[in-house]
């Protein structure tokens, strides 16, 4: 029985032609069940870049309703979104302890320029754009991926409420519309791009290397001539001292007469 994986039957492309993608630098508008299906692969470990098929995802835009908002800590808050995908969802919120809070920038106490925490004894709520978020209340939210314990969640950067059904269902087309038009099938980079890229990369290699080569040469120089700057300074103090030397041997010898 075999235990080589798979075969893809599409090719994944390594990440210096990651600019070419469609979805590399994007805010991908994928659905709760999608960000968990994402996946990561070897050599990309740690670059939190995570693929769907051969698209490579770095930035996830979801749209759905809040069902728990968790205060987790001083640094995070948690809202967990179901957006009826099939799967919910955690979006985290990084917040800023008061000790290193900008005493004159009090617009937020998150990382979120709309969104702040408002918590005391007996109160605890997330606002954005200064209205209270609650259970049922629905969201756009731009986020980046990570894991906790294995889990995908989302790091929330921007987020706006969604005021009425008719934004709600646009929302939900642009996901559909993206999917089919994008996610659907592979990401294909011609051989001429390819090419491209390829000769980009080298002549970027060649120009660093040129730059590395001049820069060990004035190195090399600014050295060479700290050494002789070194080198006439000792001859100097050497000959300085000769001189005291024989002055004060002239001086000696004149006290004896």
């Amino acid at each position: 029985m075999s235990t080589h994986p798979p075969k893809r039957p599409y090719p994944l492309y390594p990440a210096a032609y990651f600019a070419e993608s469609p979805t590399y630098d994007a805010w991908v508008k994928l659905t709760a069940a999608d960000v968990h299906s994402l996946q990561s692969e070897k050599g990309f470990e740690g670059q939190r870049v995570y693929f769907y098929l051969n698209h490579p995802i770095r930035f996830v835009r979801i749209v759905g309703v809040v069902i728990a908002i968790d205060d987790i800590n001083l640094k995070y808050t948690v809202l967990t979104i179901d957006d009826g995908s099939g799967a919910n969802i955690e979006l985290k919120i990084i917040r800023i302890p008061p000790a290193i809070q900008d005493p004159v920038d009090t617009s937020s106490n998150t990382a979120i320029d709309n969104v702040n925490i408002i918590s005391r004894c007996g109160v605890f709520d997330v606002t954005v754009d200064n209205q209270a978020l609650d259970i049922g209340s629905v969201v756009k939210a731009k986020c980046t991926i990570s894991e906790f314990r294995g889990i995908k969640q989302l790091e929330l950067k921007r987020v706006s409420l969604i005021a009425t059904t008719n934004e709600e269902a646009q929302a939900w087309a642009e996901a559909a519309a993206f999917k089919q038009d994008i996610l659907s099938r592979p990401w294909h980079v011609s051989p001429e791009k390819q090419k491209e890229i390829e000769d980009s990369i080298k002549l970027r290699e060649k120009k660093a290397q040129e730059y590395q080569k001049q820069r060990m040469k004035y190195e090399a120089k600014k050295r060479e001539q700290r050494r002789k700057k070194e080198l006439y300074y000792a001859q100097r103090e050497e000959r300085l001292e000769l001189r005291r030397r024989k002055e004060e041997i002239e001086m000696n010898a004149g006290a004896l007469i």
